[in-house]
């Protein structure tokens, strides 16, 4: 038995897909309103701020992904996302499970260098902050050793389904729209993006290569890392649109956060996007050879081919 901790996002969705085609059908899906991705998955409903129904959630398991979210809310990642962890490390240990952490990279240095493995923790920001509590508390479970544990970490998403990011927000949905395509802050830095179900499949091979346990592992991105300019460029090419965007400048941002709370929460990851963006993935495409890293150009013309059917 498998199971996914908070399957209800994106990367849950596709991680659900990608066990259950290449390695198994016993899957649990778990969250406070769990919907089937497959047929054969079990679905159990808990609340993972509870520890009692995370370790009845987890109970027989063999592996444990967590891939819980929460709204972009300082707040509620403060009171609420460590709680959620705790329980399910605790509820993994209980189970005797391996345990899978997806992360993202808040924690590191919002500067222009290049993003290993090895880069240190300076947060900018209190969801930084949280987001490096967080990756430290595994950190420590793994070196406890009770139980297997591994950190499939990820950059910014772009990509198909409910992807959340500034790049789908902007470039990707304005697009879907026909409107014109926005860019935070500047358009001359280069980005690393990952496109979303690529995520999931390379979480789900290191979940099940035990070899991959002990280790934080970057998850596989295009090494192109183009700038925004070009990857407007390319988007608006695929999606058959006129070129052009607009940018969004700091102050823009700064000003629309005194009225609006969902750009007050975003503010702290702006300074990100004023130098380049380089994350670097090569110790996964090492260790898996075989992985076909999606390119931004098949990315994007996937996203418009599911937006024609839709």
């Amino acid at each position: 038995m498998q199971t996914i901790l908070g399957a209800t996002g994106q990367i849950a969705v596709e991680l659900a897909r990608e066990l259950n085609r290449n390695y198994t059908r016993d899957l649990r899906l778990v969250s406070r309103n769990p919907r089937k991705v497959n047929e054969t998955d079990v679905l159990v409903s808990a609340n993972l701020l509870d520890a009692k129904q995370t370790a009845e959630a987890v109970k027989g398991s063999e592996v444990v992904y967590f891939t819980a979210g929460l709204p972009p809310d300082t707040q509620l990642w403060e009171s609420q996302f460590p709680t959620m962890l705790k329980n399910s490390l605790d509820a993994a240990r209980a189970a005797r499970a391996k345990f899978v952490y997806f992360d993202n990279t808040y924690m590191y240095p919002q500067d222009d260098r290049l993003l290993t493995e090895e880069a240190p923790f300076e947060p900018v920001g209190r969801k930084g902050k949280v987001r490096a509590a967080m990756a430290s508390m595994v950190l420590k479970e793994m070196a406890r050793g009770e139980i297997p544990v591994l950190i499939g970490r990820a950059p910014e998403f772009y990509g198909p389904g409910k992807t959340q990011s500034f790049t789908n927000a902007l470039v990707i949905d304005k697009l879907k729209l026909g409107r014109k395509p926005k860019v935070p802050v500047r358009d001359d830095t280069r980005r690393t993006l990952i496109w979303t179900p690529d995520a999931s499949r390379a979480l789900a091979a290191l979940g099940n290569a035990p070899d991959a346990y002990g280790q934080t592992w970057h998850l596989p991105c295009d090494d192109d890392r183009p700038t925004y300019k070009q990857f407007v460029a390319m988007a608006t090419e695929v999606f058959g649109r006129p070129a052009g965007y607009g940018v969004i400048s700091s102050m823009a941002m700064t000003v629309a956060g005194l009225f609006a709370k969902e750009v007050r929460e975003i503010r702290e990851l702006l300074p990100r996007y004023k130098q380049d963006n380089l994350f670097d993935s090569s110790k996964f495409k090492r260790r898996f050879p075989d992985f076909v890293v999606t390119t931004y150009r098949e990315g994007l013309r996937l996203i418009r081919q599911e937006a024609k059917s839709a």
